[in-house]
């Protein structure tokens, strides 16, 4: 009987579970098979998908892919830059980049509710404290770098974002352990001079290097080069998706930015202007913030 009790402990308990239980003698061995109902993620279901905008590009090949992810962030980079320029050119908006933000962020967390929505799983995998932390640094990246125009014109913003590889390369030493050798960090230095040589080759740009618009910018770079390294490393810890990571991230940050507006009563002015030019301001914030999230 003792025998035949041994026997029987060594049968599955539940689905998916198989427990091997042996005498005093010998030692407990556990054995774990995922279940059907232990689904995995959707978006983390097969890393050879490719999923961009809700389309699968798996079907095409390796190259194709990579043309096709260059070409949309060429295009739509090009697109929100532009925008970006044109809602400053507006006469008497430069004192409101910070409202320009918290528009870009409401717009942004309603895309992202819009896309989570249309995903099976719709938990929330990364927690909320980190998000708190990714929600300040991304209204400290995006809110310095919209009100730094209202100080600097847009190609001297361009030539302080091409050395933007260079301090996510130092965060990500810091924060992710990350190692490069000589080789990539002359290649990141090279490419940040060239762009640079590049911006300023063209002879009908004129930097303006105001002070203050520089010190902006420069904060922005700080902010953007923890900003990315953080977020890569809690997708990477929780299996997070790129829809709930901007849906949380964008709407704490809204929340953020609103009550400093409320705060050092700079809300009102902004809603009123606005009001006065809402096909110049809201329409193109509108467009802006969808390129941006594209």
């Amino acid at each position: 009987e003792k025998q035949i009790e041994d026997n029987k402990s060594t049968e599955c308990s539940e689905p998916g579970t198989m427990d091997l239980k042996f005498t005093s003698s010998r030692k407990y061995i556990s054995i774990s098979v995922p279940s059907k109902s232990q689904a995995m993620s959707p978006h983390i279901k097969s890393v050879d998908d490719v999923v961009v905008l809700g389309i699968n590009l798996s079907k095409f090949s390796k190259p194709t892919q990579f043309f096709i992810c260059v070409s949309g962030v060429f295009m739509f980079y090009l697109i929100y830059g532009y925008l970006q320029e044109l809602i400053f050119s507006v006469e008497g908006f430069k004192p409101f980049g910070w409202y320009l933000t918290l528009v870009q962020f409401g717009f942004y967390s309603i895309f992202g509710l819009i896309e989570l929505q249309l995903i099976q799983d719709k938990r929330r995998r990364i927690p909320g404290k980190t998000y708190m932390i990714i929600a300040f640094l991304t209204v400290g990246t995006m809110g310095l770098s919209n009100t730094s125009l209202g100080y600097l014109n847009y190609p001297t913003q361009v030539i302080f974002k091409c050395c933007k590889l260079i301090p996510v390369m130092i965060g990500g030493v810091f924060i992710q352990g990350k190692r490069y050798n000589i080789v990539d960090v002359s290649a990141a230095l090279c490419m940040s001079l060239g762009l640079i040589w590049f911006t300023l080759a063209d002879s009908t740009v004129a930097p303006n290097f105001n002070l203050t618009g520089v010190v902006l910018i420069s904060l922005a770079l700080c902010a953007d080069a923890v900003i990315g390294n953080v977020q890569e490393k809690a997708m990477k810890l929780h299996n997070g998706s790129n829809s709930e990571m901007v849906l949380y991230s964008y709407s704490i940050g809204f929340v953020y930015i609103l009550f400093g507006l409320t705060c050092t009563s700079g809300l009102s002015p902004a809603v009123t202007f606005c009001s006065t030019h809402p096909v110049q301001t809201y329409g193109y914030a509108f467009l802006f913030s969808l390129t941006g999230y594209f």
